[in-house]
């Protein structure tokens, strides 16, 4: 990875519908390597995809909650079921196992209102097998919302 790789990459996580004669102009290169470098990037796996970010609240959900999630058992057999269950679970946007925390899961869930989200955690969460606790916060505001990765580290 050199820097023009590092630039291709920063442009693009700014804008993913950039076309690629405007990010070749963007970084000093021609549209033929410009184009190569990209397909390097993607096919070694640091590009995994290219998505569109919708504005949720337009869409009229209005209330994101983050869930901390205690398991009756810490087994991989259990991991697996909740993991799987809540992968098809469309209102949760996250899901992360964490440490350091009581809890062992945090999710990150966007729903329209409280009663949808009431409705959400006793039908679908608190069903799930070896689920023994649920903590849930509301988000208030957003003061920083990015897919942007950090790329200082990346040498110039």
């Amino acid at each position: 990875m050199d820097k023009l790789d590092k630039r291709i990459l920063q442009e693009l996580q700014r804008d993913g519908r950039i076309t690629n004669l405007e990010l070749a102009d963007k970084i000093g290169l021609s549209p033929s390597p410009c184009a190569r470098r990209v397909k390097q990037l993607e096919d070694s796996g640091i590009i995994e995809k290219q998505v569109t970010l919708l504005n949720a609240s337009k869409l009229g959900l209005k209330l994101t909650a983050l869930i901390q999630i205690n398991m009756d058992r810490h087994t991989l057999d259990r991991f697996e079921i909740f993991e799987q269950t809540v992968k098809s679970f469309p209102e949760v946007t996250e899901c992360l196992l964490i440490t350091g925390q009581s809890a062992d899961y945090q999710l990150k869930v966007v729903v329209p209102d409280m009663e949808y989200y009431q409705q959400f955690l006793l039908n679908k969460i608190t069903r799930i097998e070896g689920v023994t606790d649920v903590h849930s916060s509301f988000m208030l505001r957003e003061v920083i919302n990015t897919t942007e990765l950090p790329l200082e580290h990346i040498l110039s």
